[in-house]
């Protein structure tokens, strides 16, 4: 250690106040926290790059300051996405401290990482108050069946109204109009479940067949309109 001429000339005074770190809130306890090993908790995030072109949804699984899990869901660029695919294997076995100092290859991404630390270190993780935490597997419930996103694309002009895209039910393939141009309901495809049963051998046609549904007073509409053509 090397200390100024100012310093060495002091006389020393002894340290009166140490109370040591707050306790904050970790899986159902109250942990005061020192190390990277004192750290756990399950939480998301979200993070945007610079030209906020595409954002991304992190969501990490810490056990004792490791990366046990980690979910990445990015939107809006093309590049994201193989971003995500690295990002996914750098993340887990690293401690919270090498995954904040980790180029995580997408602003997006690292922004995210930068935001679930902050909320990690403070006791702001989503099992802040859960017993034991949640095991590892849980970032996948996110998903639900079929392991995709939950994704929403809409788009609209003024000259032309608005299109439903995807909902959380899957891709939307007809919107309902009743006689009034209004959107009233919605057919879609539930394309985990198309490819699901694909993958067990059912024809893909029958699959995609038995993977759609509707929303609203989707059989009531005057006329059905295909959201990508017309």
């Amino acid at each position: 250690m090397i200390y100024s001429g100012e310093v060495e000339h002091m006389c020393p005074v002894a340290k009166g106040a140490d109370h040591g770190p707050a306790p904050i809130p970790e899986e159902g306890g109250w942990v005061r926290v020192k190390e990277n090993r004192d750290i756990s908790g399950l939480t998301h995030g979200v993070g945007w790059c610079a030209p906020q072109q595409g954002a991304c949804k992190l969501t990490l699984n810490v056990k004792e300051g490791i990366i046990e899990e980690a979910l990445i869901e990015t939107v809006g660029c093309s590049g994201m996405t193989h971003s995500a695919a690295m990002a996914a294997e750098i993340l887990q076995g690293k401690t919270l401290l090498e995954a904040l100092n980790t180029d995580l290859v997408c602003d997006a991404i690292n922004v995210a990482m930068r935001e679930l630390f902050l909320q990690i270190v403070y006791g702001r993780s989503q099992t802040a108050f859960s017993e034991g935490g949640l095991p590892i597997g849980a970032g996948l419930e996110d998903l639900g069946k079929g392991l995709r996103s939950q994704i929403g694309t809409m788009y609209g002009t003024k000259a032309k109204g608005v299109r439903f895209l995807e909902m959380a039910e899957g891709y939307v393939t007809r919107l309902a109009l009743d006689e009034g141009d209004l959107v009233i309901g919605y057919e879609f495809v539930h394309l985990g479940k198309v490819m699901a049963a694909v993958k067990k051998g059912v024809d893909a046609n029958e699959a995609i067949k038995d993977a759609t549904g509707s929303y609203g007073r989707f059989d009531e509409a005057k006329r059905y309109i295909d959201p990508r053509e017309e």
